[in-house]
């Protein structure tokens, strides 16, 4: 079905919660007004990024009050939302939950974290273990969490399990600036843009801005059809409201035009696979 959604490019504050959740109905409130169906966060949008020893401080669990009012605000729009999630075995992960109808109908904790350069989130964080779609009013979803998707067997497991729509929200640092030309941009866009072709599917990429600790975090949201074309692009560098119209129809004559997972072949996949894990194994 067609459907309209919001991405809430917004500029969390590090370690404020009750703030940041201030913000964000604000941004629930704004969607709803303009008639968007759907509405999605940055990665880490309830605590800000760069968390440290904070981690802890932050961390909710599923049943906390600031998630069951996500949850209540769900029932006049679907959420995407990204937070530290606590269990009660006292792990932490990086983790998005996508709330509808007034429930949680999909957790997806980080499964790559990334600890190279600026980032040392395996330090902090417990790692994800699954990729799973699941299905909304609006179709067949997957989520990713920022560096999920650089891996490319994560976006090809979501799409294999029907995923037609994909949903990566992120904390991308402004990195290789050149004169007018952006590095980490440069890379994000070039990303969806290949995974959307090759998958036949959407993309929603909603990315934050703001400083943390000195790194500015660039922004640049948008939507991809399943062409692999970028739809609409969020601003650089500040806060933006990026409202998007999908079109069902686009999907299906892509689908027709270039049936490329039609063709697919996963049994192929899985046995080849299988046959490296086997030979490595040795």
């Amino acid at each position: 079905m067609d459907f309209t959604a919001v991405l809430a490019q917004i500029k969390p504050k590090l370690g404020c919660v009750a703030d940041n959740l201030v913000i964000i109905e604000g941004q629930i409130a704004k969607a709803r007004e303009t008639g968007a169906d759907l509405i999605v966060f940055p990665e880490l949008a309830l605590s800000g990024y760069f968390l440290k020893d904070l981690v802890p401080e932050v961390a909710l669990r599923i049943d906390s009050p600031e998630i069951q009012r996500l949850a209540e605000l769900s029932r006049g729009i679907s959420i995407a939302i990204g937070f530290v999630e606590e269990t009660d075995d006292y792990h932490f992960f990086n983790s998005a939950i996508y709330l509808e109808d007034g429930a949680i109908s999909h957790l997806h904790r980080k499964v790559y974290l990334p600890t190279y350069g600026l980032f040392d989130e395996q330090r902090y964080l417990a790692r994800g273990s699954a990729f799973r779609a699941f299905d909304t009013k609006f179709g067949r979803f997957g989520m990713l969490i920022c560096e999920d998707m650089w891996h490319l067997s994560a976006s090809y497991i979501l799409a294999m399990d029907g995923a037609t729509t994909l949903i990566c929200l992120s904390s991308s640092p402004a990195r290789g600036i050149d004169g007018d030309s952006l590095g980490s941009a440069s890379s994000w866009q070039k990303l969806v843009s290949t995974t959307a072709l090759f998958l036949n599917c959407r993309i929603l990429y909603s990315n934050r801005v703001g400083f943390e600790d000195g790194v500015n975090f660039w922004g640049g949201s948008e939507y991809i059809a399943p062409s692999g074309e970028s739809i609409v692009r969020g601003a650089l560098f500040e806060e933006d409201f990026v409202t998007v119209e999908i079109d069902e129809g686009a999907l299906r004559r892509e689908r027709i035009f270039s049936p490329m997972m039609r063709d697919e072949n996963l049994f192929v996949t899985m046995q080849e696979l299988g046959r490296i894990a086997h030979e490595r194994g040795r």
